[in-house]
């Protein structure tokens, strides 16, 4: 039987990741082989700042592992129900100095759900200000030295934000949050101990 693998981060034009898939230019994020077409994943109602919207995920199998994988659009957190841009937002917020009431209020949320999310990400600070630095510089190889001076949790959102304009310089715009789900492998707010992939 094959094992069912965890949610692999595509970009959000479903045609690209179709054509993407039927070629072989995906690869098995466990063993980097190509991944083939296997039929799609529940539905499940992703919550974004415009309101609730539906999605059918891709599904794919490895062709040498034969692990499965969920292709789950950027826009998305592995297993969380709200959006990328919303759990980014809530972010922005406290760095900004609100707490976590009143961005729930604000933003029309659980405010257990915002604390709960504001306690992973600073649980996570450390982690997550490494992996973003390691894409900076990865992106962007005349980028100088990343100075921290803004707390755990604002220098993890500002070495998001430079790892993101690298990659906006690079390759082209789009939506700040959805690069940064798709740079963390969907793994921003994971529950593991070690949750990013190396940077490629």
């Amino acid at each position: 039987m094959p094992e069912v693998a965890p949610m692999l981060i595509v970009g959000l034009d479903e045609e690209q990741v179709e054509r993407d898939l039927l070629s072989g230019r995906l690869a098995c994020p466990a063993c980097r082989s190509p991944l083939s077409p296997w039929g799609s994943a529940r539905p499940r109602v992703i919550r974004l700042a415009a309101g609730p919207r539906t999605l059918c995920p891709r599904r794919s199998r490895c062709r040498s592992c034969d692990t499965t994988h969920v292709l789950l659009p950027s826009l998305c957190l592995a297993r969380r129900r709200d959006a990328a841009a919303v759990i980014g937002a809530v972010i922005e917020a406290k760095v900004a100095g609100a707490g976590h009431r009143p961005i729930a209020k604000r933003l029309g949320l659980p405010s257990d759900t915002v604390r709960g999310w504001l306690r992973r990400f600073r649980a996570r600070a450390g982690d997550i200000r490494m992996h973003f630095t390691r894409w900076a510089a990865a992106l962007d190889p005349e980028l100088g030295p990343i100075t921290p001076g803004g707390g755990e949790v604002a220098d993890a959102l500002e070495a998001i934000a430079i790892a993101v304009r690298g990659r906006v310089l690079r390759f082209g715009p789009g939506a700040v949050w959805a690069i940064a789900s798709e740079l963390s492998g969907g793994l921003l707010l994971a529950n593991t101990s070690c949750p990013f992939s190396a940077v490629r």
